[in-house]
């Protein structure tokens, strides 16, 4: 009985030694950074946010600690279970894709937590490395732009020259503004350079005002 009372004790009172916390920290730290840098070269939005690529980095981080502590300490994570249920986290996520990213740095501070080190390394890579081949020869085939011209009455027959040259386009909205049109199209671009050129063409007749080449995501469908 004295030893079963010892080790249920052990287990409310227990403690974490500075190194453990320490490595456990860097290691989520060092797997946050490459979660990031996959992030980053993957993230096919308009606006790149600073601020949610550095909440993943903290992400990690925190997780690693709270489940450092949790772990040694019976009683502690028992409290740290009703505190978190009790949370709110009002910030919404506008991408689907960001929600998997934040799932897969608490993912990775937890295993760093609990010490699974080589676990959480080993799987962190071959994440992303699977990923990286599914965005190279899968999801990074095209990608969306709207193209809005500016132009006069007169220039619009040369225009629409110009334009009936792109392919995989589709004709969204035509403005007319008295003897002023804008269209936009919306493009399906595999390679922009090839583009470019058409657009820079538009930009050299006579009678065209202004011409926008903007990427977008259209996650409503057509």
């Amino acid at each position: 009985m004295q030893n079963i009372l010892e080790m249920i004790l052990a287990d409310l009172n227990g403690t974490i030694s500075l190194p453990e916390l320490l490595l456990s920290v860097a290691v989520a730290c060092v797997i946050a950074l490459f979660i990031l840098f996959i992030y980053r070269k993957t993230y096919t939005g308009v606006v790149y946010s600073n601020s949610f690529a550095m909440s993943i980095i903290l992400l990690a981080m925190v997780t690693s600690i709270i489940t450092c502590t949790i772990s040694s300490n019976m009683a502690l994570s028992l409290g740290m279970v009703g505190a978190l249920s009790i949370v709110r986290f009002r910030t919404a996520v506008k991408e689907p894709l960001d929600t998997a990213f934040m799932f897969w740095a608490i993912a990775a501070g937890i295993m760093t937590g609990a010490g699974m080190y080589l676990p959480s390394i080993f799987g962190s890579l071959l994440v992303g490395l699977l990923y990286m081949g599914c965005y190279a020869f899968g999801f990074r085939l095209s990608r969306r732009y709207l193209l809005i011209i500016k132009y006069s009455m007169d220039a619009e027959s040369a225009v629409l020259a110009k334009v009936e040259s792109i392919k995989n386009k589709k004709l969204r909205s035509q403005t007319a503004y008295g003897k002023d049109v804008e269209v936009t199209y919306e493009l399906e671009v595999k390679d922009v350079q090839k583009e470019s050129v058409i657009i820079t063409a538009i930009q050299q007749i006579q009678g065209v005002k202004s011409c926008s080449f903007v990427a977008y995501q259209n996650d409503f469908g057509d």
